[in-house]
């Protein structure tokens, strides 16, 4: 396949990258600004703002499917997420291809109870201007006509974690929960390639 990665410099991004050529498929690694990423990326590089229409268009033009990692933490979360996520739609629409994976957060996500696990009794709140923009962006993301689908880690990522090669769905988002960076590309490619939540959510923990 041709897949469109937004957001490939960052840790996610790059391991979707890595995961997406380890299986053979041809990649567009696309970033704000080329010069600032001196590690390389394993797949050609092109400058890209995933907010703006006519750059995801431009991006995604000859794609079969796209993935965003995109985040910008200079910019409010709650403007730069519900952009994203319409630019995504307007952009990809624009240029033909219909299947999108999101990198998402666990807290937008349902915890235990069945509510946001950012409203469970006790979830920490120090950072949940992030989490509503997150959530915001999932809201925009649910009236678009994609096939998306909005992949979180059931807790966190473990920064420090290796490839096993192995994950798995969990029915709700649990805060101690944890899974490297490796892993969880490849359940983003997987969604890419066998798609299990279509215009749904969808926690990841390590098996």
């Amino acid at each position: 396949m041709n897949i469109v990665i937004f957001g490939a410099g960052g840790r996610a991004g790059r391991r979707a990258v890595a995961e997406a050529r380890r299986r053979g498929h041809q990649v567009t690694a696309v970033v704000r600004d080329p010069a600032r990423h001196r590690d390389p990326i394993d797949a050609p590089v092109v400058a890209g703002d995933v907010t703006d229409p006519g750059s995801v268009a431009r991006a995604a033009a000859g794609q079969d499917a796209a993935i965003s990692a995109a985040a910008d933490l200079t910019v409010p979360a709650q403007d730069f997420f519900p952009a994203s996520s319409r630019a995504l739609a307007a952009g990809l629409t624009e240029a033909g291809v219909r299947r999108l994976v999101v990198v998402g957060l666990a807290p937008v996500l349902p915890g235990p109870s069945g509510t946001p696990l950012m409203d469970e009794p006790g979830y920490p709140d120090e950072y949940r201007p992030f989490f509503l923009g997150h959530a915001a962006g999932l809201t925009e993301l649910r009236h678009c006509d994609l096939d998306w689908s909005y992949v979180a880690p059931a807790g966190d990522f473990d920064h420090d974690g290796v490839r096993t090669g192995r994950y798995e769905f969990a029915a709700h988002g649990d805060p101690a929960s944890r899974i490297s960076y490796q892993d969880f590309a490849i359940a983003l490619l997987d969604e890419i390639e066998a798609p299990r939540h279509l215009r749904g959510t969808a926690s990841v923990r390590e098996a």
